[in-house]
């Protein structure tokens, strides 16, 4: 598993998305290039965290048949995929004050250590992860469960849109 990408790999990236290839072509390309194995998922991970997805890409275009050959022509029609926003909404980092994390790198973790992750968000920035004791039963330590879960139990927090739902109903 590759966790930080080397620089010409992202300068690869940058390249592909701007002939316009898809992340699967880009992935693809950058793979035979470079002899790595990235997926699809990982290309449009990384491009979305150096800024890239979505932005200055060509509008698409997605072609649907019509529902009977008896009753309509056999012609397509052509439906413009939503253009995204051209301003992107900041990003807010949600972090827990009380915890003071460890920074371990992936290869420190052991066992019972906690998997938080901190890090990754500008281009070459290393991911740590927390390394405190974890919870039972989760992959995080106290504080992280509780930043991620939210307050109650899973019946309680499924309660609350529920409760939404019936207040914008009425």
């Amino acid at each position: 598993m590759q966790i930080n990408w080397p620089s010409e790999h992202c300068d690869a990236l940058r390249e592909c998305l701007a002939k316009g290839m898809s992340f699967a072509e880009s992935a693809g390309a950058i793979n035979a290039r470079f002899d790595t194995a990235y997926s699809r998922c990982a290309t449009i991970g990384r491009a979305k965290r150096m800024g890239l997805a979505a932005l200055d890409r060509p509008q698409r275009f997605l072609r649907v048949p019509q529902q009977s050959e008896s009753s309509r022509s056999h012609q397509t029609r052509e439906y413009p995929v939503e253009s995204q926003p051209t301003e992107r909404p900041r990003r807010v980092k949600l972090r827990c004050v009380q915890i003071l994390p460890r920074h371990l790198p992936l290869i420190e973790l052991e066992a019972g250590d906690c998997r938080y992750p901190y890090g990754g968000d500008a281009e070459d920035e290393a991911i740590t992860f927390c390394g405190h004791p974890r919870r039972e039963g989760s992959s995080y330590c106290l504080g992280h469960f509780n930043l991620t879960r939210g307050p109650g139990s899973a019946s309680e927090r499924a309660a609350v849109p529920v409760a939404l739902r019936l207040v914008t109903a009425a």
